[in-house]
């Protein structure tokens, strides 16, 4: 199991359900990842999809995002799926900047809405 590859997952406050929905939906699939996510946005996937092992780190405005960043630096995490809403002011902006450029840097697939996610949860192998 140890070689299965990592998904993180992190929403944005307005988008937390939709990423919970979309985790209901491919539960099947997402079993076979190993899973990392922001604290609160775990919780809730967590709430929908009781049977997935899924590593909840800090909060992002507490550290998550960084930790998450920490792990695409070091190899560990393949593929990053990252409900943002475009609609809403994030005060901790920059952190979510940091986060995003390090997926660019380190060339992982990264979604940003569930349109994307769908494309990359079935074209990525576990």
């Amino acid at each position: 199991m140890a070689d299965r590859k990592c998904v993180a997952l992190i929403a944005h406050d307005q988008k937390k359900d939709d990423l919970a929905d979309f985790a209901k939906a491919h539960e099947t699939v997402l079993a076979d990842w190993r899973i990392v996510a922001t604290g609160t946005t775990g919780g809730r996937v967590l709430d929908v999809c009781p049977s997935l092992d899924i590593t909840r780190l800090k909060s992002g405005p507490l550290g998550g995002d960084q930790q998450i960043g920490a792990m695409i630096a070091t190899g560990e995490v393949q593929l990053l799926i990252f409900f943002v809403d475009p609609l809403t002011a994030m005060p901790h902006d920059v952190d979510v900047k940091a986060l995003m450029r390090l997926a660019i840097v380190y060339d992982i697939p990264m979604a940003l809405n569930r349109a994307t996610a769908e494309q990359l949860i079935d074209l990525n192998p576990r």
